[in-house]
């Protein structure tokens, strides 16, 4: 099993259940032959520290695999990327001591926040990555981010057409993490 662990970039904030994220990856891996179930452990508007406060629950099911989208609510609300950061450190640790193989998905700072900020913020996951180990996919909304067609009219997040753009991209990360590579 996958556990897609996110905020509401996961959850599936705007579509309907079987549209979001995690249904998505589930049926496009099926059918291309990986049978794993993928298990939304998405809940919008988490910010990294609510993704900590609430692993040990996420972790009841004992998934092999991981997919840890955490950070744009923290960037959102200008949290100190330090502390996301630290957040996200224990969660991979976390997830590393039960054994848990981990896909980390990045996020990038919107731009009103200053280069400092969008430095350090935007920095974390290749050193997160580096630091645990694990694969990294450097942008979670690679290709949807800004693009009107594929966003909801929030700007924020993507319709349905947005969430297969990811699953398509994302996908053979998550076929590597699955077979080991």
């Amino acid at each position: 099993m996958i556990l897609a662990f996110g905020d509401s970039l996961t959850a599936g904030f705007g579509v309907e259940p079987e549209q979001a994220f995690p249904a998505r990856l589930e049926a496009y891996l099926r059918a291309k032959g990986v049978a794993v179930r993928v298990r939304n452990g998405g809940v919008s508007g988490d910010t990294t520290a609510g993704g900590r406060a609430r692993l040990d629950w996420a972790l009841a099911d004992k998934p092999r695999f991981a997919i840890v989208e955490l950070g744009a609510n923290d960037a959102l609300r200008a949290i100190d990327p330090k502390v996301a950061e630290d957040n996200l450190d224990a969660i991979l640790s976390a997830l590393d001591a039960h054994g848990v193989k981990v896909l980390l998905a990045g996020m990038v700072a919107p731009p009103n926040l200053g280069r400092d900020y969008d430095q350090a913020f935007d920095g974390m996951y290749a050193r997160l990555a580096a630091r645990h180990h694990v694969m990294l996919y450097p942008f979670f909304l690679d290709g949807v981010a800004a693009d009107p067609a594929l966003n909801q009219p929030d700007g924020m997040h993507p319709n349905p057409k947005g969430v297969e753009i990811i699953v398509e991209r994302m996908a053979p990360y998550v076929e590597k993490l699955v077979r080991g590579e």
